[in-house]
């Protein structure tokens, strides 16, 4: 592109808009006189004059007219295309990718607490069951439930799921026999495998007998398990630390002490990245999360 020195058309838009070369000149931070002169240098590159200077005050011309109007939205442009930039970089951004119902009933009742700790953060929640490629850069961290291992990743193990039986103290469960007349509501895993809590394991590991592990309601996400067990729809094999909540109001009941041990969750990430010290921190106030939990669930 054959354009006039950008030094010129920036004095020119100053002193059109202020209509004073003295005013141009103490915004730009120069003389006068080197307004003046670059204006010279802009008229004669353009062949025309885009001022007309009287005693007292300098008046656009057709042709500066004409020019002001477009050099004035250029510049208001630049100016707000280079803020965006500064925003981005002073913006601490942080994405972490997590499971659906552990977000909704582990993570997003402790944010307030991280949000007062790194107000400067900006986090972005990605929900979702689906593998992500922290690699890319697209998900800086992300939390899992799982055996592993996660080759090439940094894994923090947070705590070990455990799983029992949930249900609305409206059902009266208190033994194995008022289990084994109770409707059971299911969890759909994606993955099962040896330790994927089952009524039938359960049922194995303590010794109950007779109970119907079929039919019954199956759900693919278990915060809709758990709300059914709350309207007594019946009782579901969950995990206390995702009824926290519930079973503190005495919405939710754990009529046995018997539990079934499941996967960790783990905090992922590659250990590398622009976003290091946001990961870091968030790993930092995760491990101090779990260091309060009155049991390691």
């Amino acid at each position: 592109m054959s354009l006039p020195p950008l030094a010129a058309l920036r004095a020119f838009e100053a002193a059109a808009r202020h209509q004073s070369f003295k005013k141009a000149a103490g915004e730009i931070a120069v003389t006068p006189t080197a307004i003046s002169h670059q204006i010279r240098l802009l008229e004669e590159a353009l062949g025309v004059r885009l001022f007309d200077r009287k005693p007292r005050q300098v008046v656009l011309t057709q042709a500066g007219q004409e020019l002001y109007p477009v050099l004035r939205d250029g510049f208001v442009s630049f100016a707000n295309a280079v803020d965006a930039i500064r925003r981005r970089k002073t913006a601490r951004g942080l994405t972490v990718s997590v499971l659906p119902s552990f977000a909704a009933k582990w993570l997003l009742p402790r944010l307030p607490d991280f949000q007062k700790r790194h107000p400067d953060i900006h986090l972005r929640l990605h929900t979702s069951a689906a593998a992500v490629d922290l690699a890319s850069g697209v998900v800086d961290a992300a939390i899992r439930y799982g055996r592993g291992p996660y080759p090439g990743l940094v894994a923090q193990t947070m705590f070990r799921e455990t799983f029992a039986p949930l249900c609305s103290p409206m059902l009266g469960i208190q033994s194995g026999d008022d289990l084994c007349n109770a409707t059971l509501l299911h969890l759909d895993w994606l993955s099962p495998d040896d330790v994927t809590p089952t009524w039938e394991r359960w049922a194995a590991a303590n010794g109950i007998k007779g109970l119907k592990t079929s039919g019954g309601i199956s759900f693919s996400d278990d915060t809709h398990a758990i709300q059914a067990a709350i309207a007594g729809q019946g009782v579901v094999l969950a995990s206390p630390a995702m009824a926290r909540d519930e079973l503190d109001a005495g919405l939710l009941i754990m009529p046995f002490d018997q539990h079934l041990d499941g996967h960790p969750y783990h905090f992922l990430h590659t250990g590398r990245g622009t976003n290091r010290a946001e990961v870091d921190a968030f790993a930092d106030w995760i491990s101090n999360q779990v260091a309060q939990l009155p049991t390691a669930s």
